[in-house]
């Protein structure tokens, strides 16, 4: 059991070593915060908030609550370009199960298209439960494992308050994307916040099996990313070990959101080809999109052809054409 589910992240676990260089790229504009805003420091070349500015809201100021627990660390990136009163996007990713914060942006790369592209960027971590694994408390599949007691809906909502009070951000352009749990989580963020949540994106990750337990009141765009030959997370859904907990597929997932939506059209192929996966030859990702959605929402399945449950990501090149491409559908699916 221990083994299966520590797969999640083993590939990205390899980048530990090189995961020091990792948080260092891009580092313009870097800012590391706590929940509680007691940390904050900034390095070189980052634009920060005018304290004195009317349109900045500072962690005094805001009554939002504080998550459950205050020490639990989160680190929130700022590009360059950031102007105090002028909106910007924020997109937070969630690990998987096993791995951290740390562990997760190693291998998704997400700092250099913050800076790139011009939004804030937070790298959250999940707290540990009795296997003194960390995870996200998500769904009814994964991952809590003893530790379900864990409010991370309300950690996280406390996140999006206190970077929220810290910096401009668009409220119409809040994004999760996650890796496995870290998927699980977003779509129960999605399903929790949907009045919050513009768009999400689950990589080998799922939605509720039970679908009477996720309520959205508005909708949220999602995007589906899944291998088939994923052994941990399955295409087609499976169960979960010892804890014998069901997760759908990934067909399923997107079906079950395309009718929270009221999309009302079904899932076709767009004539999408991606290359997403450096092990795999040509482009081995096929696009399906649902038809029939409210305006501005998109509910989509990236599926890769024999891609396994953590996919290489980085090219010969130094690209990481999945993240990016994650990247680009999250920021193309504001708030209508």
């Amino acid at each position: 059991m221990r083994r299966a589910l520590t797969l999640l992240l083993v590939g990205a676990l390899a980048l530990t070593a090189c995961s020091d260089d990792a948080a260092d790229s891009a580092t313009t504009g870097q800012t590391a915060t706590t929940v509680d805003g007691a940390a904050d420091t900034t390095t070189p070349g980052t634009t920060t908030p005018d304290a004195g500015s009317a349109e900045t809201t500072t962690p005094e100021s805001t009554t939002a609550p504080l998550p459950p627990d205050p020490t639990r660390p989160y680190e929130l990136f700022t590009p360059s370009s950031y102007v105090a009163g002028t909106p910007m996007p924020l997109v937070i990713l969630l690990h998987g199960y096993g791995a951290s914060a740390v562990i997760q942006e190693a291998y998704f790369q997400v700092k250099p298209l913050a800076e790139e592209q011009g939004f804030l960027y937070v790298a959250a971590d999940g707290t540990k439960n009795i296997r003194d694994d960390q995870f996200w408390n998500a769904t009814d599949a994964c991952c809590g494992f003893g530790a379900t007691g864990v409010d991370d809906v309300a950690y996280l909502t406390a996140v999006i308050d206190q970077v929220s009070a810290d910096r401009d951000v668009d409220p119409k352009r809040i994004y999760l994307m996650g890796h496995s749990n870290g998927g699980f989580m977003s779509y129960r963020m999605a399903c929790d916040l949907s009045g919050r949540v513009a768009a999400i994106a689950s990589l080998a990750g799922a939605t509720f099996a039970d679908t009477e337990q996720c309520a959205p009141d508005e909708p949220v765009s999602v995007l589906q990313v899944h291998g088939t030959a994923d052994g941990t997370i399955a295409f087609d859904g499976g169960t979960i070990p010892v804890v014998n907990t069901t997760f759908p597929g990934a067909r399923t997932s997107v079906t079950t959101w395309a009718g929270y939506d009221g999309c009302d059209g079904t899932l076709e192929p767009t004539g999408a080809t991606l290359d997403l996966e450096a092990n795999l030859a040509g482009a081995e990702t096929t696009v399906d999109e649902f038809g029939g959605c409210p305006a501005g929402v998109s509910v989509q399945l990236w599926t890769i052809a024999g891609g396994a449950h953590i996919p290489g990501t980085t090219f010969p090149d130094g690209s990481n054409p999945l993240s990016a491409g994650i990247v680009d559908f999250l920021l193309a699916h504001p708030k209508p």
